[in-house]
């Protein structure tokens, strides 16, 4: 459990440092004071970026040089902690980010990665559902970059490579049909390394979409829905480069995992990437599709719909990172049942408190927006930055 965060120059902080009862708090303020931002620089601390995709220099705060967050930790019965104090700090002039646990700074950032597990519920998490493919990938990809340290490596390796091969290919681009043939080689010497992290990356992603496709539905039907809601992986290389925009829907959900496939979709396709300048295959590529009876969820699912399919995605992280680590995570709402009717909103309480609630931070604009099942949490009042247990004026 959390019992102690401080944030020195973050967002909006100059200097925040409070005490987590062991149930966890209510932060009540009006938009803009600072609600979010403590949500964010809690899990910070697990994901080592901002869970709202903003980049590190705008964290800090203005005019600060650094941003500071730190957690402190207490065991919870029969589940102790491997460390009892986490530190990530980011210095905007040399764009250094270090982490530290237990005061030890850690020679890679990915060690402390996950070091706060927390699942973070809130209403922009429509573009989960309602946005492009990359929302959903990004989502996979964190899902499981914190519970596969396989993953997390074949991940790293796969951008590193995918980054290189696309430099070689927008090089290939402005040089023309007539200049392209001396760069092939530059282009060729990355694929073997594509291949074989993304068919990994490809793997693992697509057996956790199948292991957890039917609790999904499931969460989604208990949320209130009465259509099927459904979700399948979508391999890019299913239909192979040259005619993936043609054909995307030919073989779907069929996943070549083996690094043959990746090879032959990268040769065959290679003339036409380097046209474009971008390679057009891989996990990058790749998408996890949500369905509603059968249709695409974002086309022709309603706003609320899609609400209810986001929380459900959500649901289904807090319940694989619980078998990962063993233990609830610590659950962040962001004033989650702001765009839900009652009915629904009454449903996603039952289905938390059935999964065990554990500790809790809560921000809502009012204190009657509370929902009753955490009204013993205690409050505080965020104002301009500011946290205190006394109701502003």
């Amino acid at each position: 459990m959390l019992s102690r965060l401080v944030a020195r120059d973050f967002r909006n902080f100059e200097s925040l440092d409070i005490t987590i009862p062991d149930s966890g708090i209510a932060i009540i303020g009006e938009n803009g004071q600072g609600k979010t931002n403590l949500l964010e620089a809690v899990a910070y601390l697990s994901l080592l970026r901002s869970l709202r995709g903003a980049r590190d220099p705008d964290v800090v705060r203005f005019g600060a040089p650094v941003f500071h967050v730190r957690a402190e930790l207490v065991s919870l019965p029969g589940a102790p902690v491997p460390y009892h104090a986490v530190s990530v700090g980011y210095e905007r002039a040399t764009k250094r980010k270090r982490a530290t646990l237990d005061g030890v700074e850690q020679p890679r950032l990915t060690s402390a990665l996950g070091s706060v597990p927390s699942v973070c519920f809130s209403p922009a998490d429509t573009v989960l559902v309602a946005g492009g493919p990359s929302a959903r990938r990004h989502y996979l990809d964190v899902a499981l970059a914190l519970s596969s340290v396989p993953y997390l490596q074949a991940l790293q390796h796969y951008r590193a490579a995918l980054l290189r091969r696309n430099a070689a290919l927008r090089l290939a681009q402005r040089e023309g049909p007539r200049g392209a043939a001396a760069h092939v080689d530059r282009v060729c010497v990355w694929e073997p390394a594509l291949a074989q992290y993304g068919s990994v990356v490809t793997s693992i992603r697509r057996s956790y979409v199948e292991r957890h496709a039917e609790r999904f539905s499931a969460i989604a039907a208990s949320i209130g829905e009465q259509a099927t809601v459904s979700m399948r992986y979508v391999s890019s290389t299913a239909t192979g480069s040259a005619n993936a925009g043609a054909n995307a829907g030919a073989n779907v959900g069929a996943v070549d995992a083996d690094p043959s496939a990746l090879l032959a979709a990268y040769e065959s396709g290679r003339t036409l990437e380097m046209r474009r300048g971008t390679t057009l295959v891989g996990p990058h590529r790749d998408e996890l599709q949500l369905l509603l009876g059968g249709r695409e969820l974002r086309v022709f699912g309603s706003a609320g719909q899609q609400r209810s399919a986001a929380i459900a995605l959500r649901l289904l992280e807090l319940a694989s990172r619980r078998e990962a680590v063993g233990t609830s995570p610590l659950l962040l709402l962001d004033d989650p049942f702001a765009e839900l009717d009652a009915r629904r909103a009454a449903r996603v309480l039952a289905l938390l408190e059935e999964a065990g609630i554990g500790q809790t931070l809560l921000a809502v604009p009012r204190v009657e927006d509370i929902p009753a099942a955490f009204t013993r949490l205690e409050r505080r009042y965020m104002r301009a930055g500011q946290l205190t247990s006394a109701t502003p004026a």
